[in-house]
């Protein structure tokens, strides 16, 4: 939450710091954040997500409203991780289908959420960096090896030659 508290610029919450947004005290901080138009990403996988709303009774089974409403609910840009990710801004949900199987790995998440991290720090507004990230991020498992085989390392050594498949 200290981070939260003391940045000035978007911030992305991944993996166990989401777990501190469910307390009153993480929540009073994402209001502010909202409130002083300052973007906060959250990258929940669908156990992380149902977390999140669970203190919120929000519906778990659908993750394109799912995504949606947390989005709303915590004043924050969702992007709700799965076979299929889903990104929300409160407003609009984007489904994103082009990961594989590949992606169902230890790691690869993380990875994906420092690609939106590195984008949003470049100044990309909080979807378009979602939305690259999430794009990127498929592309290059679908460079490595089998999805059996790849692992987050492996998806990391191919991000460059992904964004070089964009050009």
């Amino acid at each position: 939450c200290t981070v939260l508290e003391g940045a000035a610029a978007a911030v992305l919450v991944d993996g166990g710091g989401l777990d501190a947004l469910t307390s009153p005290e993480g929540r009073l901080l994402l209001r502010r954040r909202f409130i002083d138009g300052l973007p906060t990403v959250i990258t929940p996988h669908a156990g992380e997500a149902a977390r999140l709303a669970a203190p919120l009774a929000l519906p778990t089974d659908d993750p394109a409203q799912l995504a949606l409403l947390l989005s709303q609910a915590y004043g924050v840009i969702a992007m709700v991780k799965g076979p299929v990710t889903y990104i929300s801004d409160g407003e609009t949900i984007v489904r994103m289908s082009d990961g594989t199987s590949a992606l169902a790995k230890a790691g690869t998440g993380d990875v994906l959420a420092g690609m939106a991290a590195a984008l949003l720090a470049q100044g990309l507004a909080p979807v378009d960096a979602c939305v690259l990230a999430s794009a990127l991020h498929a592309r290059a498992a679908a460079k490595r090896l089998t999805s059996i085989c790849v692992t987050a390392e492996d998806v990391v050594a191919a991000i460059p030659e992904a964004i070089a498949s964009l050009s």
